[in-house]
């Protein structure tokens, strides 16, 4: 049985993150005959700047790409139909509003010392993009919290501080440094580099490949 280490490098905002998670449980389940698999989750905000009110998101990812927004609209349908296939809930994912993850992402920091990180991000992906929930506000978050098994006065008090904010931003220092300019990314064994949402066939593939290298 080999050890596989996967560093992730995704944006509770980034839905092709949610996608490219999924992706990669179907890859692990179909070799998990061969290989144990360590999975840690890493910050990148896609909108680090965001303040204020939320703005709907079609409009917004129009004017930030330069397209329009009918192009925008077609490119999350298409999303939706993938995320479906998959079982993953992007059905509020046109209905969201922009808003800034900083909060989210320390709180994926905790639930990492709880062993409920996979968790949490899955509360978090699940909230956005299925339910259209602000992920910046401090009752949704205590709520997704709440949902996987941690304690709401725990998040609260987490959220009221500075707590795991200078790990979020060690993380976000980390990954621009080593060039990962876009999400997800995948990590493996902290040399190997997979960036996007690839197929599972893909990333089983690539897990084999990178296997036998390191033989």
């Amino acid at each position: 049985m080999h050890n596989i280490q996967i560093d992730i490098v995704s944006d509770i905002a980034c839905p092709w993150c949610a996608i490219g998670y999924a992706r990669l449980e179907q890859a692990m389940k179909s070799v998990a005959n061969d290989y144990e698999f360590n999975v840690q989750w890493h910050a990148f905000e896609l909108n680090p700047d965001h303040n204020g009110e939320g703005e709907p998101i079609l409009p917004a990812l129009a004017r930030k790409y330069g397209r329009p927004e009918a192009e925008m609209r077609e490119s999350q349908t298409q999303m939706m139909k993938i995320a479906k296939q998959l079982g993953v809930n992007f059905d509020k994912l046109q209905e969201r509003f922009t808003c800034s993850t900083f909060d989210a992402h320390r709180l994926v920091k905790w639930a990492d010392d709880e062993d409920k990180s996979t968790a949490m991000k899955q509360e978090l992906f699940e909230a956005y993009f299925g339910r259209a929930e602000n992920v910046s506000d401090h009752d949704v978050l205590v709520q997704c919290a709440e949902a996987i098994g941690l304690n709401a006065t725990r998040a609260r008090d987490i959220l009221a501080s500075d707590s795991y904010a200078q790990a979020v931003r060690n993380d976000e220092a980390t990954y621009q440094h080593a060039g990962v300019t876009a999400v997800p990314a995948f990590i493996i064994n902290q040399i190997y580099l997979i960036s996007g949402a690839q197929e599972a066939e893909t990333l089983a593939q690539a897990f084999n490949n990178i296997s036998a290298e390191t033989e």
